[in-house]
């Protein structure tokens, strides 16, 4: 598994795509850093591109990665290497390089401008971690959905439309749900609602750390109200483990029964 992992990670990190993914954030950390003198500020900012960018390139690269790879899979089966290994390595190393191009491109910004030595340190590095969380889920969920579908443009659609539904439309459902049952008790449906997506998860999450969930409305209220900073922390990551390792479990089944 190592050895594949280590040929999808070398692969993907020569690729342009990489690079462009790693100077985009490179130049946006530079910018919102040394431009703001709100840290604050900058973090909610770039939380809300990472919420958004990061789980989209996640899955556009999980499923491309996958199906441009497939005759390359296939030959991999070929030989006496465990289905198992196969497909964990690579999405392994496709997720490990995205998360570390994030990581980077934000880190080496956060290291010149000094912020290791504030208190803003513990608010930034919660904004990577979530960073990496989001990728390696939406990665596992992209690379459950090309192992699902032969078509190719049907598993891009399929993706697309993940990613579209958890990034807007889930929002809105959630919003007029809250709307049309206003005079039930929504607290612990808002608390479910809110952890059974992780873009929502990962956003209630940073800016509950950052004391301002009032930006959250009634959502960041009662999460903060009834969870409490730190019960919230621990939930939230226990959570965000639960959104990795369910997709990864489904990949690793999936990848045994597969018919290639």
């Amino acid at each position: 598994m190592f050895k594949i992992l280590k040929y999808s990670f070398y692969d993907l990190i020569r690729s342009r795509w990489s690079y462009v993914y790693f100077l985009f954030y490179l130049a946006l950390g530079f910018v919102l850093l040394f431009l703001n003198n709100d840290v604050s500020k900058a973090v909610i900012t770039l939380m809300n591109v990472i919420i958004v960018l990061v789980p989209l390139i996640g899955t556009i690269f999980g499923v491309m990665y996958y199906y441009n790879s497939r005759e390359f899979t296939e030959l991999l089966l070929a030989q006496p290497l465990r289905r198992t290994s196969i497909f964990l390595g690579q999405f392994l190393g496709v997720a490990g390089s995205l998360a570390l191009s994030l990581v980077l491109g934000l880190g080496i910004p956060f290291v010149i401008y000094g912020l290791f030595r504030s208190d803003a340190i513990f608010d930034f590095t919660l904004l990577l971690i979530t960073g990496a969380f989001l990728t390696f889920i939406f990665t596992a969920l992209s690379f459950n959905i090309a192992l699902s579908n032969e078509n190719k443009i049907k598993g891009f659609g399929y993706a697309v439309l993940l990613w579209l539904f958890m990034a807007v439309i889930y929002d809105g459902l959630f919003l007029m749900s809250l709307i049309v049952f206003e005079e039930y008790p929504l607290d612990t449906f808002s608390l479910a609602a809110t952890m059974l997506n992780p873009i929502d998860l990962s956003r209630t999450l940073i800016l509950l750390k950052l004391d301002i969930s009032a930006l959250l409305g009634y959502t960041g209220a009662v999460f903060k109200d009834f969870f409490g900073t730190n019960k919230g922390l621990v939930i939230s990551f226990v959570m965000l483990m639960l959104w990795t390792i369910i997709p990864v479990w489904r990949l690793i089944r999936k990848a045994k029964t597969k018919d290639f």
